[in-house]
């Protein structure tokens, strides 16, 4: 039954993605046991929090109740269940796509990355993760959960800002990523010293955390060229043991990271495409940098996630939508193509008539997806249109009878519910971006100057409670703006 598992994974990859299942059922455990000291009995039927939730065991199952409100694998809302029988081949295509389809379907490369390691953690019940980025021909550790470090947080995802590492033999990561192969180690402190690899306990010494079992897989695609190296930290036993990684963890996590990696690079790929289509704003309007629209859309999934937290949206809609809304954001001003340069331009303040060419940014923006049927496009639409907007009536370009006709005349602005979230969202996001960032005619504004005039103008340019969860996730915020920080 085993050897038709790459065969599935590549058929599988190549369907269009579906709606993801309440029922997410784990690919390719039916084929072996999971190896030595991860099945044994915990004393007194004992319960015990695993990554995903609540294990039970029964019979040939063993069932992830993910539903308790503290589970770390955000976004999944019902169980999953891992199969040990011997299945059909339509019953493993449809386990394997199961598992693929949330990673195939997910657009923002940030967003996949959390998702990549959240699901990578549950397939192979491990404590902790991190991933590294092949760029500019060196390793960048991009992103990481720790369930123990960040135990309680209601966002596991960390990123690091670390210098870039070499493709070489000087570390666990470079050895995986020139290589190519697989590496699984029983204890990182135990490493021969002929090995021809070390470990770096740097790391643990400032954090005081204990690595022990470590899983890297190389993210390959095409060619075997290696975009980037999955590391899945301390494999858990079912009473929250930490125990080496199995034979049959190494082939499965080979099979997610083969997925993984494609995702990842479609990803990429959607991202770049969109500051490929921000670089000719750029040259039309220097504003409109790489590094201004990563923050944009950065600060606006950001907020998305706080406001969405506070209103007590479904963990899986309001997943969506901060995938969604992260790109769609990076577009806000994707119409200023169609504003002269004389304007663009200008050092100084806009006279009334060129403010009011201006305005028709918003509306040429908005044309620019028309008869799209993408979610994605037509979230990237109402922003384009309405991130001018005020909530209390005051904004630009207001109602509009049609926004296709030849002249699009203004009328009153929207207000309050009348914006959509996504636009009220991104435009704080990109008030708050200009002030803090230099411009041809004038210097970044202080930090504190910025958010006493958001807190002033709540209820008036901004929501109310866009503002509150602004607010409440600004500490994530300004690691957003350090990240994507103007390039020198």
């Amino acid at each position: 039954m085993s050897s038709i598992a790459p065969a599935l994974l590549t058929a599988v990859l190549a369907l269009s993605p579906m709606r993801a299942s309440r029922l997410i059922v784990l690919p390719f455990l039916f084929l072996a046991h999971p190896g030595p000291g991860r099945l044994r009995a915990c004393a007194g039927g004992q319960k015990t929090a695993m990554p995903g939730g609540i294990l039970y065991l029964a019979d040939n199952l063993l069932l992830l109740d993910s539903s308790k409100p503290d589970h770390p694998g955000r976004g999944m809302e019902s169980p999953e269940l891992v199969r040990r029988g011997g299945d059909t081949q339509a019953e493993v295509m449809a386990e394997l796509f199961a598992i693929t389809q949330d990673l195939v379907s997910t657009h923002d490369e940030d967003f996949l990355l959390d998702e990549i390691l959240t699901k990578a953690r549950r397939f192979l019940r491990a404590e902790a993760g991190s991933i590294y980025q092949v760029k500019d021909k060196r390793l960048h550790f991009t992103y990481m959960q720790n369930d123990k470090l960040f135990e309680g947080s209601a966002d596991l995802r960390l990123d690091y800002t670390l210098r870039p590492m070499p493709i070489d033999h000087s570390s666990l990561a470079g050895f995986v990523a020139s290589t190519g192969q697989v590496l699984s180690i029983p204890d990182a402190y135990q490493i021969p010293p002929e090995a021809p690899y070390g470990f770096n306990k740097s790391y643990d010494r400032k954090s005081g955390y204990r690595t022990r079992s470590i899983l890297m897989v190389p993210l390959m695609v095409r060619r075997q060229r290696v975009i980037g190296v999955l590391q899945i930290i301390n494999a858990l036993d079912e009473c929250g043991a930490v125990v080496p990684f199995s034979p049959m963890d190494e082939m499965l996590g080979g099979f997610f990271a083969n997925a993984a990696a494609i995702a990842l690079e479609r990803a990429s790929m959607t991202r770049e495409i969109i500051l490929r289509t921000m670089r000719m704003a750029q040259l039309r309007d220097p504003r409109e940098t790489a590094a201004h629209v990563n923050r944009v859309g950065g600060y606006s999934a950001d907020i998305y996630a706080a406001w969405a937290r506070s209103q007590g949206l479904r963990l899986e809609e309001a997943a969506k939508t901060r995938d969604l809304i992260r790109l769609a954001a990076m577009l806000h001003d994707v119409g200023k193509v169609a504003i002269s340069d004389a304007i663009l331009k200008k050092p100084g303040r806009l006279d009334q008539e060129e403010f009011q060419a201006m305005k028709q940014h918003t509306v040429v923006g908005a044309r620019l997806f028309k008869e799209s049927t993408s979610e994605m496009d037509q979230m990237a639409q109402e922003i384009a249109l309405n991130h001018h907007e005020h909530w209390d009536g005051s904004g630009y370009p207001g109602h509009l009878a049609d926004i296709y006709a030849e002249v699009a005349d203004p009328g009153p602005g929207k207000q309050g519910q009348e914006i959509p979230i996504s636009a009220r969202i991104t435009g704080l996001a990109d008030v708050y971006d200009a002030l803090m960032s230099r411009r041809v005619y004038k210097d970044p504004w202080p930090e504190d100057r910025v958010l006493d005039l958001i807190r002033r103008e709540r209820g008036q340019h901004f929501d109310p409670l866009v503002v509150d969860a602004f607010f409440s996730t600004y500490e994530t915020i300004r690691h957003t703006r350090l990240r994507f920080s103007e390039e020198d």
